[in-house]
């Protein structure tokens, strides 16, 4: 399914009615979810994220910004944080099965509908910019609202959208397209604001501008500052004082969290703190987070601690949270806070109990079936192969081979969650062609569309358990490694990691064989036959070597 998200930022922090009348706008829009509405009472500043396909995406975020600018009157307004309008600024984000050109596309649909009926003049920024020198959100909101006088007749300031005459109590409105933004603030043990900004200075891309001996701003000819850069690229962040929580933050926005990580970030804030004499004693997050950025911090503060990061995703979140402090103002609900989370599990299967499995499994359904109780096996491998490298990495007596069962565990845990996704994809997947079975066969025009429409999920009927495949090489492999390598203590668990691998991949070959006879495309039959040929042959011989190794240490 296509999804979007959507996070327009409000310049309303207050009034709660306001508020809710936006978000009560938001979340009339139907196929659209409002997963959180953040206000900051000190920032005077909402932030809301809503997702869903892509239309009535754009079609929320525009009935929203109708609302604030109804009610939100900027002659009035201020507060902490940068604003240019009403909407200060509401960007689209890709979530899955959407590439970034349609999102620039709707945020550029959405501007002009914006400026055309509702009089507000709109920029566009990031990846939807008209032009480079608006691809940064700071530069296009440099001045504030405070700026929009002196913008009128510069051809520089000539908005995308709409005009800047008569836009007084509205504002103007930023709209765009971009990658996941994690805003987060970190909370310090002091109420100094300039301490909080001298380290948002060191830690943010354009940094500081350079002094002489003197303190007087260095200037090039044309009299912009001479700038120090900042420690990181992709983060933009400034410091304030929060009598609200009655500590000073520094504010940052990582623009590509998976350039910049999260983590890294943290660990600087606390150690340039120190040498300040104050804390970082916790952080604030703002707004939702992708559950990637949560799993490498956990495995970030693993590999500080000298541990394997082959740990299960929920152990994962646990430490990240727990480490960067985010529950030090008040608690973090992973359930309400990982975008992911809060988006329906498309897995019942995985969503149930063993039992629960079991039981459908032995149902006279048809679906669940071989596939994906193939893949489920494999699943098992891995976490049993994961297992013997936990309890191996760390261990006195295997020094030598630590490093690589931290390794092996990592690549395990992957592969586990791999493999179990495969479970509900299998079962998905013959779904599909009983569906395709099913449609009407009437007219030669329906009899194509069916027979097209059945190779199709026929295909994918096939993918699916030659994936399953192509993961179980791996996992075989790691399971040699555990039995071979690993804590001799759990060479049993490394056995039937290797009974299961060959289990599974035994399976999987059978369900992509079966779905291969039923396809018409013969090249297609022969390539995919050779490859699932060539890994049965592979990890046969994998497993063999494994389960005669379990034979001669039981002999």
């Amino acid at each position: 399914m296509k999804l979007v998200e959507c996070v327009p930022n409000f310049s309303e922090g207050r009034d709660r009615a306001v508020i809710d009348a936006i978000a009560g706008a938001i979340s009339a829009v139907e196929g659209v979810t409002l997963l959180d509405v953040d206000p900051g009472p000190d920032t005077n500043r909402t932030v809301m994220t809503l997702i869903g396909q892509p239309e009535p995406v754009a079609t929320a975020a525009f009935q929203g910004i109708r609302r604030a600018v109804e009610l939100i009157d900027m002659r009035r307004h201020s507060g902490a944080h940068a604003r240019l309008g009403a909407c200060d600024v509401c960007p689209f984000v890709p979530v899955s099965e959407v590439q970034m050109d349609e999102c620039v596309a709707y945020a550029r649909g959405l501007g002009e509908r914006v400026a055309a009926e509702l009089g507000v003049p709109v920029y566009l920024y990031e990846q939807a910019a008209s032009a480079p020198a608006r691809g940064n959100l700071a530069d296009v909101r440099r001045g504030e609202y405070e700026s929009i006088p002196d913008r009128r007749g510069d051809p520089h300031w000539k908005p995308d959208f709409g005009s800047l005459d008569d836009c007084e109590r509205s504002g103007a409105t930023i709209i765009g397209a971009r990658e996941f933004l994690v805003a987060i603030n970190f909370n310090l043990n002091t109420r100094d604001r300039l301490i909080a900004h001298d380290i948002a200075l060191e830690i943010r891309q354009i940094g500081r501008a350079r002094r002489d001996s003197s303190g007087k701003i260095l200037r090039y000819k044309n009299g912009r500052a001479r700038r120090k850069p900042g420690k990181f690229k992709h983060l933009k962040a400034v410091g304030w004082s929060m009598p609200e929580f009655g500590c000073a933050q520094v504010s940052v926005n990582l623009t590509d969290y998976k350039k910049t990580p999260l983590a890294t970030v943290f660990d600087e804030v606390c150690s340039l703190a120190e040498a300040r004499g104050v804390r970082c004693s916790g952080s604030e997050l703002v707004g939702l987070i992708p559950l990637d950025c949560l799993l490498e911090a956990g495995r970030h503060f693993l590999h500080r601690a000298g541990k394997g990061a082959g740990v299960p995703e929920r152990e994962l979140v646990r430490l990240a949270v727990q480490s960067l402090g985010l529950s030090d103002l008040y608690p973090f609900d992973p359930a309400k806070k990982i975008i992911e989370y809060r988006i329906p599990d498309p897995r019942p299967l995985l969503a149930g109990s063993v039992r629960d499995f079991a039981d459908e499994l032995s149902s006279d359904s048809p679906a669940p079936g071989g596939g994906s109780t193939a893949a489920l096996c494999g699943a098992l491998a891995a976490s049993l192969a994961c297992m013997v490298g936990q309890l191996t990495a760390g261990k006195k007596d295997y020094q030598k081979v630590s490093k690589e069962m931290k390794r092996l565990g990592e690549r395990a845990q992957g592969l586990k969650d791999d493999l179990l996704q495969a479970v509900d994809d299998d079962t998905a997947a013959f779904n599909e062609v009983m569906d395709a079975l099913r449609l009407p066969s009437k007219t030669p025009a329906q009899k194509s569309e069916r027979t097209a429409a059945i190779q199709a999920a026929t295909r994918q009927a096939c993918e699916v358990p030659l994936r399953v495949m192509r993961a179980l090489i791996e996992v075989a492999d790691l399971a040699e490694a555990a039995a071979t390598r690993g804590n001799r203590n759990s060479l049993s668990d490394a056995g039937v990691a290797g009974l299961c691998a060959r289990a599974a991949v035994d399976g999987a070959y059978y369900n992509v064989m079966i779905n291969l006879a039923g396809i018409k495309d013969k090249a297609y039959v022969a390539k995919q036959s050779r490859e699932a040929k060539r890994i049965l042959q592979q990890a046969t011989k994998t497993t063999e070597r494994i389960s005669s190794l379990m034979k001669k240490s039981f002999s």
